[in-house]
């Protein structure tokens, strides 16, 4: 993995991040503005990412309908993931 050394605090992010505005649905064709987030799918995507050196996640309150935060801390950042990563 490579990383970039963050100028003002010299925190090193991957240059890969993960983006979670589009997390594995389930129902309705897999669509993540209608169906809800595939908990056990995601858990592995995410982790999987993180345990390989990706430590930049993106989310925000509108990614799947307001649900995509409260899925981080609920599901992710347990179990020392949240020291992993960073988070915007």
């Amino acid at each position: 993995m490579q990383y970039r050394t963050m100028p003002k605090s010299d925190e090193k992010l991957s240059v890969l991040g993960y983006g979670c505005m589009r997390l594995p649905s389930k129902g309705r064709g897999g669509s993540s503005l209608i169906s809800p987030i595939d908990t056990e799918e995601a858990v592995k995507q995410i982790k999987y990412a993180i345990d390989n050196g990706v430590n930049y996640l993106d989310t925000a309150y509108p990614y799947h309908r307001g649900l995509s935060e409260s899925f981080l801390g609920d599901h992710i950042l347990k179990d020392g993931y949240r020291e992993k990563v960073y988070i915007a």
